[in-house]
């Protein structure tokens, strides 16, 4: 029970800080000014589902997926940095508020509408990126041969992504509350903030892929020497 608890809480641990929920709740709400009001309900819970299923995948199977198509870490930190950078760079130059043609939208965009973009790039890469996927992939690599330790272990990890996408789904559905406490002033200075870090670890996240495969070509020194 120890080590189930102890497990629970290093996923936890390591996860939510990087999935930021809280975080991400302003640039989610810039990308869903044309959903109908009622829909947000269903499309949170959406997001929260596919971040569960991503992280609980990439935990499970990551490592087994990324050989059997001899693709490296580096390799998918390079590619999802570039992607979350040309994610977080239009949020970052682009107006305060919503362009009026996705308010005059608004109504007759329903959740199934959005479904597609619950995926992509609302789960992937805004709330599940390249670093919480490497962060699964870690929590995932166990070296235990013990059918039992495996399965507790498994257990513990799905507890512990369940608790961050629950957050994802009450950060999400709840983005529109907590932006209005805010005031127009607050969100567009949050928005901004949070777009500008957005862009920061995308920037990191490739670099972090870029000085590893000079590395393993180079044998650089490792980052922070």
């Amino acid at each position: 029970m120890t080590h189930f608890v102890q497990t629970v809480l290093l996923a936890v641990g390591a996860l939510l800080p990087i999935v930021d929920p809280l975080g991400g709740a302003p640039i989610y709400q810039r990308l869903t000014a044309g959903v109908d009001p009622a829909a947000r309900a269903p499309l949170a819970r959406l997001v929260a589902l596919d971040s569960f299923v991503l992280l609980l995948a990439s935990s499970l199977f990551g490592a087994y997926v990324l050989d059997f198509f001899a693709l490296s870490i580096p390799a998918v930190q390079l590619a999802g940095g570039i992607v979350v950078c040309a994610i977080a760079w239009p949020l970052l130059t682009g107006p305060d508020t919503p362009e009026a043609v996705s308010r005059s939208k608004a109504a007759e965009a329903t959740a199934a509408e959005w479904r597609p973009r619950a995926f992509y790039p609302l789960t992937l890469p805004l709330t599940v990126g390249p670093g919480s996927i490497s962060v699964a992939l870690a929590l995932g690599a166990n070296q235990t041969t013990s059918v039992r330790s495996l399965l507790i272990t498994a257990l513990a990890h799905a507890l512990g992504i369940l608790i961050v996408a629950a957050s994802v789904y009450v950060c999400y559905r709840y983005a529109d509350v907590i932006l209005r406490k805010l005031g127009a002033t607050g969100t567009a200075v949050l928005m901004r903030l949070s777009a500008f870090i957005l862009l920061c670890i995308g920037v990191q996240i490739a670099w972090n892929g870029i000085h590893a495969l000079l590395s393993a070509t180079f044998h650089l020194p490792p980052l922070g020497t």
